[in-house]
C-alpha cells in the first residue's frame, strides 16, 4: 500500500489568510489527509509559511521590527488560526528554516552543474537614497493604465495590469519614498527553463490525464505559450543566500533566491523540518527521494498556484537531474468570491480566518466551505448561503436529529442505549439505504469531489431523519415500547456512524457526537458495508449522555449583523 504525501500551497506570511486561501489549499488537504488516515493509509501532510520575497520585508518596515522577528512572530498568528481551523498538519514549517537552506542551495548547485543555470546582466532601477538596488514591489508610482497612485513596479492591484517598473509615472523606493531613482546593469541568476521545455512537456504529457481539467489546462497553456528563462535571484536583505562557494560575486552582493524558486522546495525542506524533530524514527528522503514506487504525491492549490507547481518547481525537479519525487495529483482550485469579487488582504475586503472564528465554532466554516468549493467554477459567499446552510445542514438535519433522539430516549428509557426487539424491514431497508450512501461517500472522497462527496455526507444524515420520521418513536412508545426502543437504538447506532465518517468534515463535532457514548474499546477508525447495514456498533445497555446543542441556528438578527461589520451586496 503507497503511502500518501499532501502538500498544500504554502500561505505567505504577509497576514492573516480568507477564507478563499483556506478553502483554494489547507482545508480541502487537511479533509483529505483526515480521510486516508481513517482509511487506514500512513499520511504526510506537509505545509509551511512562505516567508521570502519583498512583501515580508515591507510589512517588517511597517511594523518598525526586524523582518527575522516579524516573520516568527506572523507565523505563529497563523499556526494559532489553523490550530483553531482544526488542520491536522504532521508538521507545518517554515521556509526560512535551515534545512530549506541547505535544499534550495544543493538544488541550485546541481542546476548549475548541469548547465541549467547562468548570469546575466540586465538593467534595474536603483535607489541613490537607500543604497541599493530596488526589487520590482520596491518601487512605487501611478499607473499608467488607470491611474491609480499606489501601484507596483510589478502589478497595479487597481487594474490587475502586469507592470514593469520603468512603467510607472512619478515612481518611487517603497523603502525611503525617495523619487530619485537610476537604472543600472546588474547581475542575477536565470533559470534556463527554455532547455528542460520538451523534459517538462513529457512528464505533464504522462500526468495530466489524471489531474481535473483546471489544472492540466493551465499546464498545457504555459507549455503551449513557451517556457521562457527566468531570474531566479533578488537584491534583499531577507531571504536564501546565494551559495558563494559557487557564485562568490552574487554572493558577496548580498543576492537572494527569488521566492519562488525557494518556496516550493519547503515543502521538502519541511519535510527534514519534521524529521529532524525526531531523526530516530523518522526519514524524510523515504518521502521524496526515490519514491516514485512506494509514495503516491498530492499536492492542493488555488488555480493561480498551479503554473509553478505543475510547470516550473517539476522544471526545477528535472534540472536537478536527480530522483526527487514529483506531484502524482494536482487538486486544483476555483476562486471563492465575496459577493462576486474578490477577496482582498490587503483592501480587508471580505471574512478572514480569524475573524471567521470569532464569529462561529471552525466546523461551521469547515463544512460550509467544503461543500461549497469552487472545484468546477467560482463560487460565490454570500451570509445568505451561509446561514441557510448552516441551519438546514447542520442546526436542522444533523443537530436536531442528534439531540431529538438522545433527549427523547433519555426521557423514556433512561441513560442508557435501550434494547427493545429485534430489526424490521424498516431497519434492512435503512442499512442497505446507509451502505449505499457511504460508498457513495467514500468513492467522492477517494477522487477528491468535494461538494460531491459533502452531498453524500448531507444524504446520510438525511437517511437518519426520514427513518425516524417513519418510524415515529413518540408516536410508536404509546402503543409498542419495545418497537419505540429498537427504534431509537438504531438512530443512536446511526449518530455513532455519523461520528466516524464526519470527522473529516466536522472534527470537533464528530468528537462530541462519538464522545456522547461510553462505549468500551470504541476505537474503530471506519464503517465497513457490513456494519453500516447492521446498525449494532452501539450494543443495549451502553451509557449515554445527551450533548449540548451541536450546532445554533442562525437568525435573521445574526444575519443582520454580519452584514454590517462585512459588508454584502453583489459586486
Amino acid at each position: 500500500m503507497a503511502r500518501h504525501l499532501i502538500t498544500s500551497a504554502l500561505p505567505y506570511i504577509n497576514g492573516i489568510k480568507h477564507l478563499g486561501n483556506m478553502v483554494g489549499s489547507m482545508l480541502p488537504a487537511d479533509v483529505y489527509a483526515r480521510y486516508m488516515r481513517l482509511r487506514g493509509h500512513e499520511v504526510l501532510y506537509i505545509c509551511a509559511t512562505d516567508e521570502h520575497g519583498t512583501p515580508a520585508e515591507l510589512a517588517a518596515k511597517e511594523r518598525g521590527i526586524p523582518v527575522a522577528e516579524f516573520c516568527a512572530q506572523a507565523h505563529d498568528a497563523q499556526k494559532a488560526v489553523y490550530d483553531g481551523f482544526s488542520l491536522a498538519f504532521d508538521y507545518f514549517g517554515r521556509s526560512s528554516s535551515p534545512e530549506n537552506v541547505e535544499i534550495t542551495q544543493h538544488f541550485a548547485r546541481r542546476l548549475h552543474e548541469n548547465g541549467f543555470i547562468e548570469e546575466r546582466a540586465i538593467r534595474q532601477v536603483y535607489s541613490p537614497a537607500d543604497g541599493r538596488f530596488l526589487p520590482d514591489r520596491y518601487v512605487e508610482g501611478t499607473c499608467p493604465h488607470c491611474g491609480y497612485d499606489k501601484a507596483r513596479g510589478d502589478q497595479c492591484e487597481n487594474c490587475t495590469r502586469v507592470l514593469d517598473p520603468t512603467d510607472l509615472i512619478n515612481p518611487r523606493s517603497a523603502i525611503s519614498g525617495s523619487t530619485d531613482l537610476e537604472v543600472r546593469e546588474t547581475k542575477h541568476l536565470f533559470l534556463l527553463q527554455s532547455k528542460l521545455q520538451h523534459e517538462v512537456e513529457e512528464w505533464v504529457a504522462r500526468h495530466e490525464d489524471r489531474w481535473p481539467q483546471l489544472a492540466s489546462s493551465i499546464a498545457r497553456k504555459w507549455l503551449t505559450e513557451g517556457l521562457h528563462d527566468r531570474a531566479i535571484t533578488r537584491d534583499l536583505d531577507w531571504g536564501v543566500p546565494v551559495p558563494a562557494d559557487t557564485w562568490p560575486e552574487l554572493a558577496a552582493e548580498g543576492k537572494v533566491f527569488y521566492v519562488w524558486f525557494d518556496a516550493p522546495i519547503e515543502y521538502i525542506g519541511a519535510t527534514k523540518e519534521w524529521a529532524d524533530q525526531d531523526p530516530e524514527n523518522r526519514d524524510w528522503k523515504s518521502w521524496w527521494y526515490e519514491a516514485d514506487d512506494t509514495v503516491h504525491y498530492t499536492e492542493f492549490m488555488a488555480k493561480d498556484n498551479v503554473p509553478f507547481h505543475t510547470v516550473m518547481f517539476p522544471a526545477t525537479e528535472l534540472g536537478v537531474r536527480e530522483p526527487w519525487k514529483k506531484v502524482d495529483y494536482v487538486k486544483a482550485f476555483n476562486w471563492l468570491t465575496y459577493y462576486g469579487g474578490k477577496f482582498s488582504t490587503s483592501q480587508k475586503r471580505g471574512v478572514f480566518t480569524d475573524q471567521a472564528l470569532e464569529i462561529l465554532p471552525a466546523d461551521y466554516w469547515r463544512y460550509f466551505l467544503m461543500a461549497n468549493a469552487p472545484e468546477s467554477d467560482d463560487s460565490s459567499f454570500t451570509w445568505e448561503h451561509f446561514t441557510a446552510t448552516v441551519n438546514k445542514d447542520l442546526a436542522d438535519t444533523l443537530g436536531n436529529f442528534v439531540n431529538r433522539v438522545l433527549s427523547f430516549s433519555k426521557k423514556r428509557f433512561g441513560a442508557e442505549v435501550p434494547a427493545g426487539g429485534a430489526p424490521g424491514a424498516a431497519e434492512e431497508r435503512l442499512g442497505e439505504e446507509i451502505a449505499r450512501l457511504l460508498a457513495e461517500y467514500e468513492e467522492q472522497m477517494e477522487a477528491l469531489q468535494f461538494r460531491k462527496a459533502s452531498a453524500a455526507l448531507r444524504a446520510l444524515w438525511s437517511a437518519g431523519n426520514s427513518y425516524l420520521e417513519e418510524k415515529a418513536p413518540w408516536l410508536e412508545i404509546k402503543t409498542d415500547q419495545d418497537g419505540a426502543a429498537l427504534t431509537l437504538r438504531t438512530a443512536m447506532n446511526l449518530i455513532h456512524l455519523y461520528a466516524v465518517v464526519s470527522e473529516p468534515f466536522i472534527p470537533t463535532t464528530a468528537k462530541a457526537m462519538r464522545a456522547a457514548f461510553a462505549l468500551s474499546g470504541d476505537t474503530a477508525p471506519w464503517v465497513s458495508p457490513d456494519q453500516a447495514r447492521a446498525l449494532t456498533a452501539l450494543p443495549a445497555g451502553t451509557p449515554f449522555t445527551v450533548p449540548p446543542v451541536l450546532f445554533a441556528k442562525l437568525t435573521e438578527d445574526d444575519l443582520a449583523t454580519y452584514k454590517e461589520r462585512f459588508g454584502g451586496t453583489e459586486q
